[in-house]
């Protein structure tokens, strides 16, 4: 009888995103995950609003905010930030 034993494989530098650095530079927390949500059948991907930060080079910040007024209070619109509300899952109209 034989076993087979098997282990995740570790993390390489070249695995990681090199923006994720930035998010933790500009984050205190680095970039706290926001409320989680469950999917059923009758959720309308349209209806599925995140509210986010927009940098002045064009960049959305890599974290999530639990709402617009988190959003807002982390921004810094003396640097160009702008507060943006989006859809994550697609690009569509209602």
């Amino acid at each position: 009888m034989s076993t087979t034993t098997h282990t995740a494989p570790d993390l390489d530098a070249r695995d990681q995103d090199p923006a994720d650095d930035d998010v933790r530079r500009r984050t205190p927390d680095g970039g706290a995950a926001g409320p989680e949500t469950t999917s059923g059948a009758d959720d309308d991907v349209r209806d599925q609003i995140e509210a986010g930060v927009l940098f002045a080079n064009g960049r959305l910040a890599g974290r999530r905010f639990a709402s617009l007024a988190e959003a807002q209070a982390w921004a810094h619109p003396e640097l160009g930030d702008q507060v943006v509300e989006f859809n994550p899952v697609c690009d569509c109209s209602v």
